[in-house]
């Protein structure tokens, strides 16, 4: 039996990888992306992480792999999709069928990305329709390009975009964005950035791939892309019946990472609180192993 099983390898995961080994406990993280580092990797330069300022997501995420093998936590391959809990002790089914035991189990599986809500949405995934403009954004060099959304991800996606498209659209629901106000004057002071505030987008259309948008105030624009970064969806599917979750899904927890139920701690983007960051994901892991281990000398 595990001292504590963690679910997910990104920065909340692999954060209470280390804090846990240091606890001297025994650990092993379950990650349904083989070596995956969760959504950082998506990141295309990470510019608020101290001491390590401009690294890319994906080598940021490598760094933290590394530090946590180093330390002799151990890594599986799958999903979690059951949780049972036993008197001093939880049971956890994955998706191939296998079983894990462990005393803790430290949940930081993250969240997904919020769709626009469109009927059309998912004819035209992939077909001009991305959450992803790190990911994506090099096959629309030289054309039309909307990001939708307000915080921290669309107005880092409009800039990066900025550089590979002729023309960036930057469309928000609301008149004042969530995101940092360093990159929104960055984003002002682009010439081939256009925001448009306080408008949706009520409908996709194309022949064969994305080609116009059209905005709740009538407004038609021409465009190769949509790049969609509307929020996210916590991955907490499978806890809502044991686990007290608020309104949008979120575990509610504070900064110890304890839930309701005890020896399940959470870390990371699943939990409820205000900021959602590569330095706050890696902070709540070490404060969710921390909790765990003391669970752990209390049994």
């Amino acid at each position: 039996m595990w001292d504590s099983l963690i679910i997910g390898s990104g920065p909340a995961g692999l954060g209470a990888a280390i804090y846990g080994k240091r606890a001297g406990l025994s650990v092993l993280v379950a990650e349904k992306e083989y070596m995956g580092t969760g959504q950082i990797a998506e990141s295309g330069q990470v510019d608020n992480y101290l001491g390590l300022v401009g690294k890319s997501g994906y080598d940021l995420g490598e760094i933290f792999l590394e530090d946590a093998k180093k330390l002799g936590a151990e890594f599986y391959e799958g999903e979690a999709v059951a949780f049972e809990k036993k008197e001093n002790s939880w049971s956890v089914s994955f998706e191939n069928g296998e079983v894990v035991e462990a005393k803790t189990v430290i949940y930081g599986a993250g969240a997904k990305h919020r769709p626009l809500g469109l009927p059309e949405e998912a004819d035209y995934a992939g077909k001009g329709i991305s959450y992803c403009a790190i990911c994506d954004g090099a096959f629309y060099k030289g054309k039309t390009a909307v990001v939708v959304g307000g915080g921290d991800t669309a107005l880092d996606d409009a800039l990066y975009l900025s550089d590979i498209c002729t023309r960036v659209y930057l469309v928000h629901r609301r008149d004042e964005f969530r995101g940092s106000a360093r990159t929104l004057q960055k984003i002002r002071e682009k010439e081939n950035i256009t925001v448009i505030t306080n408008a949706v987008i009520t409908a996709v259309s194309g022949e064969k791939k994305v080609e116009e948008v059209t905005l709740n105030n009538g407004t038609k624009l021409k465009t190769d892309g949509v790049f969609v970064a509307v929020g996210m969806i916590p991955h907490t599917e499978h806890l809502k019946d044991f686990l007290e979750l608020d309104t949008q899904g979120y575990v509610v927890a504070d900064e110890t990472g304890k839930t309701s139920q005890d020896g399940f701690f959470v870390a990371g983007d699943v939990r409820t609180k205000h900021l959602r960051q590569v330095i706050t994901a890696v902070a709540d892991g070490a404060n969710a192993a921390v909790s765990a281990s003391e669970y752990i000398r209390q049994l």
